[in-house]
């Protein structure tokens, strides 16, 4: 099997083979774009694909950029900042969807599909697990190119988008955690951190990836004592030696996760979870032996949380308790902060289409990037991710050898 992170190697003797119509696809050179920014139509997602300082650098390099009227607006980011910065403002959501290139936060709905045109290029969130088998026939209809941000990766195998957002993730969640544990109503009345002749807080983290990294680092800041849990050693040996601290680390055993968890003030669930069909890390039984007031926030809710006690809530009812232990199971916590999590997701994409126009396009990136063609779901309406066509029953193609033409 070739190795897939590996520049994309040509089979040479094909080019003659093409049809005229893909001959006339391959595009080189510095290309301008017709980039379009819809409103975000999910339920309570605030953020925006393009700040107005990310579309002015676009703008300045010859590319028309469009927002739909009030985009940016859940984000703090006024009409008048992208008027200012050069972008076209409209009314309409259809406009949006006639351009080359739609730039989204969460994946499109079926009704926003309707109104692509064939052929676009569409950068957004899949959320794998919540899709169905409308949606991927829908765009492949469109004969859409769908690049998944959060399956992107770079020369050192990590994903650049995800990563800023799993950054921003970990810190809110302590944010959250210190609001809630204070709070009189749903927490203790307890500061979160360690203060001069008092205990300081306990914290568990469940999961040593950015998430649990950048929470760690926080509660570390505000003087709590740190316990992190996960099962790959690899793992918990780069957080601490990323934290430059020695913590307590633990592979996650039953008994020393369930006492940890007894003491803890804050629980924090963000543990990767492989499988529709994975069990909940703690059990119903450990969460009831949590002090009273102890607070649990599950970043993991999105894939079905770490503990067996949460379900999923929203930013409008976040919270709720269960065995007097307040539980947080936002899927979405990034969009509490839509401001600075708009900038993380812009800071990828305008320098990524500046780089796709040097090169000539979507089709020679693809071709020389190995990273961004791991985020390709969908290419010319053709399915290449093999696991959502096996689960659905679709036509496959492997997008490495529908490649080779534009090699």
């Amino acid at each position: 099997m070739a190795n897939q992170n590996q520049p994309f190697v040509r089979l040479s003797a094909v080019e003659h083979l093409m049809p005229q119509e893909e001959l006339l696809q391959k595009k080189t050179g510095n290309q301008k774009f017709l980039i379009g920014v819809p409103k975000e139509t999910v339920l309570q997602e605030k953020r925006v694909a393009l700040v107005p300082s990310a579309a002015a650098l676009l703008v300045e390099n010859g590319h028309r950029v469009l927002v739909e009227r009030g985009a940016g607006i859940p984000a703090n980011f006024e009409d008048r900042l992208y008027a200012e910065a050069g972008v076209e403002l409209v009314d309409q959501a259809e406009t949006i969807y006639q351009s080359d290139i739609v730039l989204k936060v969460a994946p499109p709905t079926l009704s926003e599909i309707q109104m692509m045109k064939e052929r676009l290029l569409l950068i957004s969130a899949l959320h794998q697990r919540a899709q169905t088998k409308e949606f991927y026939k829908s765009l492949m209809q469109k004969k859409v190119t769908a690049l998944s941000y959060e399956h992107i990766r770079n020369n050192l195998n990590e994903n650049p988008v995800l990563h800023a957002i799993s950054e921003i993730v970990g810190t809110t969640s302590i944010l959250i955690a210190s609001e809630y544990l204070s709070h009189p109503q749903w927490g203790r009345g307890k500061l979160l951190g360690g203060f001069t002749g008092i205990n300081p807080s306990e914290v568990v983290i469940l999961g040593a990836g950015t998430v649990a990294e950048s929470a760690a680092r926080i509660a570390i800041g505000l003087g709590a004592l740190v316990k992190v849990f996960d099962n790959s050693i690899s793992k918990l040996r780069r957080l601490q030696n990323n934290l430059n601290t020695n913590i307590f680390t633990s592979i996650i055993q039953p008994d020393v996760l369930r006492q940890a968890l007894t003491t803890a003030d804050v629980a924090i669930g963000a543990l990767y979870i492989r499988g529709e069909s994975a069990m909940p890390v703690v059990s119903e039984e450990m969460v009831s032996k949590m002090k009273k007031g102890s607070v649990i926030i599950d970043v993991s809710i999105d894939q079905g949380g770490c503990f067996e006690t949460s379900h999923e809530t929203n930013h409008l009812f976040p919270v709720y308790q269960k065995m007097d232990v307040t539980h947080y199971c936002v899927p979405n916590i990034s969009s509490r902060t839509p401001h600075t999590a708009s900038y993380a997701l812009s800071n990828y994409f305008a320098p990524f289409i500046l780089e796709m126009a040097e090169v000539g396009g979507i089709n020679q990136m693809l071709v020389q990037d190995w990273g961004i063609r791991k985020g390709i779901y969908l290419f010319n309406g053709k399915l290449t991710f093999g696991e959502i066509a096996k689960r659905f029953g679709l036509s496959f193609q492997d997008l490495n050898l529908m490649l080779v033409t534009y090699r």
